[in-house]
């Protein structure tokens, strides 16, 4: 952990602890709990969103949706969005890998994510586009989730068409607490939460800890640190400020070649080069405040990672290896503002803007040799700004019949300074994404939707100045800041029908030529244009105050189009998720079981390899005496050998004389427990 940060970060967290010990506890703060637990949502996926919401595919999660379940790593957290899966194809300090509605995300290019109103992707990140980290969050702080699918929100913007998730932090807590849990691989965490009442508001403060080895042959000894605190207060105008502090280091095992482990030269959990890994932090400040309307927010981010990767291992250079480091330095900061008013009973008008700016400093890539940068293959220094405007009216036709008519438009202007003078410069470009929805009432239990809309996620802008190609220094041809996208969506809801909640429907999606940067290699890479049809359909069903279950299954046909019929396979475009279990919630005993299934999914367009399907289930258990818990969280239980993720692309190890193309995947983790104590006071 970097001096800075862990001078900050403990800083923080010894002024919250001082000022909890110290300060008095007063009497009348408990009329302030019990309004502040009775606004609590116990079941999100139960809550009413029927006349809310202009799809069939929004939703809520809340706290008791997050605390009945296993989370192997944070980032799983997005997988209660239905129809979502996360994995990692390297170690625990990398943004996951996320699929949805048949696109595989990458580490976030079509899927969105907001804390506290601050946006979590990266543009123009050091390893991909769209960048989506989660790693700073805590899971038990966050108290909803909003989440939506398509792209037919005003409010959303860049890399949201597959969908996109708001993370709400609690205000105050019901309960402090400080909690220890041990599992195998060396998995140590500790974490403390408080509240307390402070002045006119109040104050919530996290501090987490987190130690793991992980089953890899290579110890990844990933040391996590962080550090939360947020303050909030409540009238006639709310305002609420955040601040997290993030710090990881860690080694890892990136993917290897299954024509090793076949041979038997390493095993599932082996390694091939040993300096992988890196480390990462983040700081960011919040502000946000609500008002008869209106709402409001500003942030600033301060960003840094150095990751070392090597996915080719001596394809590129059969001396030295194919090891790079990609550094990322920047600056975030912006704000939003959005008035919302109904007018004559009957019309709803929003009105709404964001603004942003990404400073970059550094967004390098460099050859590498036991993590010794030997050259730079791009140093590029970014600034990109942009400004979105939208307006929407929702217009209640009559007693049944919503229509919702919207339009958002996002104007980009960016100055990429390349270390090669001819692949920098400076555009500026405006896109109109027109969105419109129905919602029929069905009857006292049904809602049906059908919605339209575009979208997009914006290229690398180093993409969209390059001429030559840093590797090669061959001549190429730079690529769109805009990849256009379009959805369409019929649905229906069925809500709190003798227990049943059902959401469902059918979409369709279609995307542009998908040209990206491609960070591990500083150059670009052109993909055909995409179309994806599917069905969804996600249920929760409360049988009594104790038993809750639910179950979600997508199916997706995704194929590329313009191309010969023998090559429309998308590689790792996984056209089957179902996912679901059961939770008990009693007086002193909770516990719950699910099951993950993630279909199989072409590794080549020709279809020629594929990987196959995962299944796999978690358990968990907990109990309670008085101030008291102890849990029992169990990953993986039939100890399955599945894999995580799988590739098909050309590798060559050292011994080899040219390269091979070969499946290269990263192992699910093994069966593990992990036991948590914890005390409440």
């Amino acid at each position: 952990m970097r001096p800075v940060f862990r001078r900050f970060s403990i800083g923080v967290f010894l002024a919250l602890a001082t000022k909890f010990c110290t300060g008095p506890m007063l009497a009348e703060s408990v009329e302030h709990d019990q309004a502040e637990v009775e606004e609590i949502i116990v079941w999100g996926r139960a809550s009413e969103q029927k006349g809310l919401v202009g799809s069939a595919t929004e939703g809520l999660i809340s706290d008791a949706d997050f605390s009945t379940r296993v989370f192997h790593r944070v980032g799983e957290m997005v997988e209660m969005v239905p129809g979502m899966v996360v994995t990692q194809h390297s170690g625990a300090g990398k943004a996951n890998q996320y699929f949805l509605r048949g696109m595989n995300l990458d580490h976030g290019t079509d899927f969105s994510a907001f804390f506290e109103g601050m946006p979590v992707n990266f543009r123009a990140h050091a390893h991909g586009q769209g960048y989506l980290d989660l790693n700073f969050l805590i899971p038990e702080m966050v108290r909803t989730v909003q989440y939506n699918k398509g792209p037919y929100r005003v409010d959303r913007g860049d890399f949201s068409t597959a969908g996109s998730a708001a993370f709400s932090l609690y205000d105050r807590l019901e309960e402090n607490f400080a909690e220890v849990t041990v599992g195998g691989y060396g998995y140590r965490r500790g974490l403390v939460g408080v509240s307390m009442q402070l002045g006119s508001g109040d104050l919530l403060g996290a501090y987490e800890l987190t130690r793991n080895d992980g089953p890899w042959d290579l110890a990844q000894r990933m040391r996590k640190h962080n550090v939360l605190m947020k303050y909030s207060e409540h009238g006639r105008v709310s305002r609420h400020l955040t601040v997290s502090v993030y710090d990881n280091e860690w080694r890892s095992t990136d993917q290897i070649p299954k024509r090793l482990t076949t041979s038997g030269g390493i095993g599932r959990f082996g390694y091939i080069d040993p300096d992988l890994g890196g480390q990462s932090q983040r700081v960011s400040v919040v502000g946000n405040l609500e008002s008869d309307g209106f709402v409001a927010g500003i942030y600033l981010s301060r960003y840094e990672l150095n990751l070392f990767g090597n996915f080719t291992h001596y394809l590129d250079d059969p001396v030295e290896g194919d090891e790079h480091e990609q550094e990322d330095r920047r600056w975030t900061y912006g704000g939003r503002a959005e008035y919302k008013t109904a007018t004559n009973g009957n019309s709803i008008w929003t009105l709404g803007m964001d603004l942003r700016v990404d400073d970059i400093s550094a967004a390098n890539l460099f050859r590498t040799t036991t993590r010794a940068r030997r050259f730079a293959v791009r140093e590029d220094a970014i600034q990109w700004a942009s400004v979105g405007v939208y307006a929407e009216i929702e217009q209640r036709l009559n007693d049944r019949l919503r229509a919702t008519l919207g339009a958002r438009a996002d104007h980009y202007r960016f100055d990429v300074d390349a270390q090669l003078t001819i692949n920098g410069g400076k555009a500026s470009k405006t896109n109109f994404l027109p969105k419109f929805g129905l919602a029929y009432e069905f009857s006292e239990f049904v809602e049906l939707y059908a919605n339209y809309g575009t979208g997009f996620h914006s290229n690398d802008v180093r993409g969209v100045t390059i001429r030559i190609d840093p590797v090669t220094q061959e001549s190429v041809n730079p690529i769109d800041l805009f990849v256009d996208q379009v959805g369409y969506e019929i649905g229906a809801r069925v809500e709190n029908w003798q227990g049943l909640n059902v959401t469902g429907g059918a979409f369709w999606l279609e995307s542009d030529s998908e040209l990206l940067f491609v960070g591990d290699s500083g150059s670009t890479e052109p993909n055909n244009a995409s179309r994806r049809r599917g069905l969804e359909v996600a249920l929760f069903r409360k049988f009594n105050a104790r038993w809750v279950g639910d179950l979600n299954m997508s199916f997706v046909d995704s194929e590329f189009v313009s191309v010969p019929s023998g090559l429309r396979h998308i590689p790792n475009a996984h056209g089957r998720v179902v996912g679901g279990g059961f939770t008990y919630v009693g007086e002193k005993l909770e516990a719950s079981v699910r099951f993950r299934h993630f279909g199989d999914a072409p590794l080549s367009e020709d279809n020629q390899v594929r990987e196959g399907s995962t299944t796999i289930v978690n358990a968990s258990f907990n109990y309670t005496v008085g101030r008291w818990e102890v849990g029992l969280e169990l990953d993986n239980l039939f100890n399955r050998e599945v894999n995580d993720i799988a590739y098909y692309y050309e590798t060559r190890l050292v011994d080899e004389l040219e390269g091979v193309d070969d499946v290269m995947f990263h192992p699910i983790d093994p069966v593990s427990a992990r036991v948590t104590l914890r005390i409440s006071f």
